[in-house]
């Protein structure tokens, strides 16, 4: 058993559940087939457990150093990224057009999931780069393309984002990092940013920064951000590399996880000029953002799965072979011990962290396909569609696998015993990992405000209804089968309180009011959707099972993750709804007094 992913259940998502067959038959991606694709993971999960996964625990433990002028970093980091670049995976969903290998996004986020499973502190900086890089595909002048775009995709310059501010944090608003116009078409870039992951490194030739600043001039808070790129060295017409850019490294964080990846406070421009390009028009670099963001907020759910997995599979293969104790109705000590995974309560982390990762997955394997949906049709309403579907599952993809993955690490902990909460082990670390998901790219609360401030009602509740659709056809299509049919009721019921909570809501006034308790809605929302997902899981085990007897454990493991969903997980929304509904100001109206007292 492979400890860093299960082909199979890829497999059964690929194929069985989100019928990847057929999407290979398009133009688009007409040089894939089952047999690539095979060729493709085979390849990934080789380099993975030869390059990435030896070194996991050792990097965590010796995390990269800042002497004052320079970042060390353990050898084997930079020599797992050269297999990963010198297999192309750098370029695995780029057009070809751009020299990419044109690779079904569903493939190419499995194939990033392997690599992040193995070690998440090495698989960062290509996320990364590859996140930078697709939105200077999509935005990027021709002339900007050529210039930074081929050293990505080959990887041997990296890219971040740099967003955050000290005094800023979330709250782009507040971003006071300077963009001057020099007169030659440049601009010169003053500031400081903060908790930039990969900001400074000695593994990559460059580190090309999309950097958030204003135009003196612009209009205040978001609406007055534009977004440049920022090269470590500048890079002359022919592509060289020229002088130090002038970012300056003023200190690295140390962090409680992904402790391989380098995050940092950098200056700009702070020992002489910083040279940036500008990217689009003015003042809509926070737009341009976004762009970025999305894709990457889809992938830190992927990674939040992957984490969730890693413990999952190490806590699976733990319990298999850790002899302990005896059924509680057996008392006779000299008997033999069995198995921990014998005994109930472990089945039930077990089961668990079964449910909600293998959910997790299907969630985000499901936003993949959309957006290779979206790749492969010219209708510009099926295209609208599915524009819906994405931006109201954005938030779900993101913030549910961070929460209840990471949840899966607990259990994963719990199963060890004393063991799993010690450093030989690496069940701790894999939720010091995951830890992180929950925060970056967007907290868990703004993802809540996000949802019930805007997605349920952006175009009169269009992309409600979107997602309703697609709900109710597998509702209907699940009451006609032996065994489902009360699922389907459930899960009826379970969505009529999501769209019912968010009318109520939407009534009032008093817009703190409304968002109060929007994490809450988050949580269910997120329950909701993973519950329609098991049910479609169910549909497709259950048609496995009538065509392939030789697979009853794999298909009925599904059916019982489902029977789990539905009975310990599903029933939780009716009261986080109901408090939602009730506009309940408990938390809104404490003082910051009742805390503790004056």
């Amino acid at each position: 058993m492979s400890m860093i992913v299960n082909r199979r259940d890829l497999d059964f998502l690929m194929y069985e559940m989100f019928d990847l067959d057929r999407l290979l038959t398009t133009e688009r991606y007409g040089d894939y087939d089952r047999e690539v694709v095979t060729a493709v993971l085979d390849t990934a999960q080789a380099i993975a457990e030869d390059k990435y996964l030896p070194c996991a625990a050792e990097l965590d433990a010796n995390e990269p150093t800042f002497d004052g002028k320079d970042v060390h970093i353990m050898p084997e980091v930079k020599a797992a990224l050269e297999a990963y670049a010198e297999a192309g995976f750098f370029s695995a969903s780029f057009d070809e057009a751009v020299g990419g290998m044109q690779m079904p996004f569903m493939v190419s986020s499995a194939l990033g999931g392997i690599f992040t499973c193995a070690n998440m502190g090495i698989a960062s900086y290509a996320f990364l780069t590859q996140a930078n890089a697709g939105m200077l595909a999509a935005l990027g002048t021709a002339s900007q393309k050529d210039m930074f775009l081929g050293p990505m995709l080959a990887g041997r310059w990296f890219g971040t984002m740099c967003l955050s501010e000290p005094q800023a944090g979330s709250s782009l608003s507040d971003i006071r990092t300077k963009a001057v116009a020099d007169g030659d078409g440049r601009y010169l870039i003053s500031g400081t940013k903060m908790w930039i992951s990969g900001g400074d490194q000695n593994i990559s030739e460059n580190i090309i920064h999309m950097v958030l600043a204003r135009i003196p001039g612009g209009p205040p808070g978001v609406k007055g951000l534009s977004l440049f790129i920022v090269p470590k060295y500048r890079v002359n017409e022919d592509g060289t590399l020229g002088a130090d850019n002038n970012i300056a490294l003023a200190g690295l964080n140390h962090k409680m996880g992904h402790r391989g990846t380098t995050n940092c406070l950098l200056n700009f421009g702070e020992s002489g000029d910083c040279h940036g390009t500008l990217i689009g028009e003015p003042h809509r670099g926070l737009s341009y953002m976004f762009h970025m963001m999305n894709e990457a907020r889809t992938g830190v759910g992927y990674g939040a799965v992957m984490s969730g997995l890693a413990g999952y599979l190490y806590s699976l293969d733990y319990a298999r072979h850790r002899p302990q104790g005896r059924h509680p109705h057996e008392k006779d000590p000299v008997t033999p011990q069995v198995m921990i995974i014998e005994h109930a309560d472990v089945k039930r982390m077990l089961m668990a962290q079964k449910a909600y990762v293998e959910g997790g997955l299907s969630l985000v394997t499901y936003c993949a396909g959309l957006i290779d949906a979206q790749a492969v049709t010219d209708d510009p309403a099926e295209q609208g569609r599915l524009g819906l579907l994405l931006d109201i599952l954005t938030p779900i993809a993101k913030s549910w696998p961070s929460e209840y993955c990471l949840e899966a690490n607990k259990h994963a902990i719990q199963i060890l015993g004393g063991y799993g909460y010690t450093r030989e082990y690496p069940v701790e670390r894999f939720y010091r990992d995951n830890r992180l998901n929950h925060i970056h790219e967007g907290t868990h609360a703004i993802h809540g405000i996000d949802l019930l401030g805007r997605k349920v009602r952006m175009r009169e509740g269009a992309a409600l209804e979107a997602l309703e659709r697609e709900v109710r056809q597998t509702i209907d299509q699940a009451r006609e089968v032996a065994g489902l049919s009360g699922y389907a009721r459930e899960l009826g019921s379970a969505f009529d309180m999501l769209r019912d909570t968010a009318g109520r809501v939407a009534q009032t006034k008093n817009v703190n009011l409304m968002l109060a308790n929007a994490t809450a809605y988050l949580d269910a929302f997120g329950h909701v959707v993973v519950a329609w997902l098991w049910l479609q899981q169910a549909q497709a085990a259950l048609k496995g099972l009538a065509g392939n007897g030789g697979e009853q454990d794999f298909y009925n493991g599904k059916l019982a993750a489902c029977q789990y969903f539905f009975r310990y997980e599903l029933p939780t929304v009716d009261s986080r709804f109901a408090l939602v509904a009730s506009l309940d100001d408990t938390c809104l109206m404490a003082s910051p007094e009742q805390f503790i007292g004056q």
